[in-house]
């Protein structure tokens, strides 16, 4: 992958961030649950923001961009529903498909473990993959998460959990 940088969401994503959610709605939602249509506006993706943010405040979620080299954003990741006192939070992420088969999910969980561990002292990650969301496990599986049996049922359409002791 060329040269990129992950950095935190800010207000002033609006634009560039519904710009990329449209590009790749399709694809998103091939592999993901699909948004309500109306976070496909501008106020929609300001009231998506300022909630992320809110929440990043209160110290609940930590939510990040990726841009590519021109500064264009090209993913998202975040770590989500965290709870510093039992030291655990889910992962996210989410790579325009231009962007995939480039190692750029890797480097964003792997980015989100780094912040886990360093920022919040996290000693847990789950994440959660669709049963035939192959790229997804190959990543999680790659980045060291492990399914937990039970969550998946092996089902199309099922949901498994992954965990991930850090």
């Amino acid at each position: 992958m060329e040269s990129v940088r992950f950095r935190e969401l800010k207000r002033s994503d609006v634009e560039a961030l519904l710009a990329f959610e449209i590009d790749n709605r399709e694809w998103f939602e091939s592999h993901i649950d699909p948004r309500p249509p109306a976070f496909y506006s501008l106020q929609g993706v300001a009231d998506h923001i300022d909630g992320y943010l809110s929440e990043f405040a209160l110290g609940s979620w930590h939510p990040f961009v990726i841009e590519d080299a021109a500064g264009k954003i090209v993913g998202r990741a975040n770590l989500k529903g965290i709870r510093s006192s039992s030291g655990v939070a889910e992962v996210g992420y989410r790579i325009a498909r231009n962007a995939c088969g480039q190692g750029l999910a890797t480097l964003a969980l792997t980015r989100l473990i780094q912040e886990a561990q360093v920022r919040w002292g996290l000693k847990q990650l789950i994440a959660y993959a669709y049963e035939e969301n192959v790229g997804s496990r190959k990543v999680l599986g790659r980045c060291g998460f492990v399914l937990d049996q039970p969550a998946c049922s092996g089902s199309a359409g099922s949901e498994c959990r992954f965990v991930l002791a850090i």
